[in-house]
């Protein structure tokens, strides 16, 4: 695997820390997801065609899940 999302998260985490500017972070895990959730769910629903059951596989996650997400994110 490619060390490029790793880095790419880490030198934003840093900017973000950065530019906090003395407030207190908050809810960290949850906002890295939600900015990661979203651009994996467009580029692996393309890859997969559309299909729901072989883009749940390529993200080793059940079908309900993917769907919840897609939900979560008005992408159906």
């Amino acid at each position: 695997m490619s060390n490029e999302i790793p880095e790419c998260v880490r030198r934003n985490l840093n900017r973000y820390f950065r530019d906090l500017d003395g407030q207190a972070p908050h809810a960290i895990y949850d906002m890295v997801l939600k900015c990661v959730e979203l651009p994996m769910l467009e580029v692996v629903m393309k890859q997969a065609g559309g299909n729901q059951t072989v883009a749940a596989e390529m993200l080793g996650i059940s079908r309900g899940t993917l769907r919840r997400m897609l939900v979560d994110h008005e992408m159906i």
